[in-house]
């Protein structure tokens, strides 16, 4: 039985059709949802009084600032406490994902292979493992 948990989630992307898409399965399914187009959007985000994500998701390939860039400076600026940090990108290369993983993501998507109902499931199992 699925437990019914209510999220916030910052979803991180430079496609604004994958941003609506992403946003309007997570919210039918009851989260909060933030979205931001690319990395410095997602810093101001997360710059705001009293916001904390329980997870953001990213993409890896964005323009001005990539994903990893966005990662180090969550992490300098310790802008997401305790929230999961997600990959969810078409970059399937290992040696990507083992440099997200070193830097902080607590999990990894490849968007080509998850339909958005698929990616809410992954990212609800990341966010419970993580709180345990």
């Amino acid at each position: 039985m699925r437990e019914n948990k209510k999220y916030n989630i910052l979803i991180v992307d430079d496609d604004e059709f994958l941003i609506d898409m992403y946003c309007l399965k997570f919210a039918q399914a009851g989260h909060t949802i933030r979205s931001a187009f690319g990395s410095e959007d997602a810093i101001e985000t997360l710059k705001e009084e009293g916001y904390r994500p329980d997870a953001v998701v990213f993409d890896l390939v964005m323009p001005k600032m990539d994903g990893f860039e966005l990662l180090k400076q969550i992490k300098e600026q310790n802008l997401a406490p305790g929230a999961a940090l997600i990959v969810l990108s078409n970059q399937g290369e290992k040696e990507d994902l083992k440099k997200a993983r070193e830097m902080g993501a607590v999990g990894n998507i490849v968007k080509a292979n998850a339909i958005p109902s698929e990616v809410l499931t992954m990212v609800e199992k990341i966010i419970e493992a993580q709180r345990k």
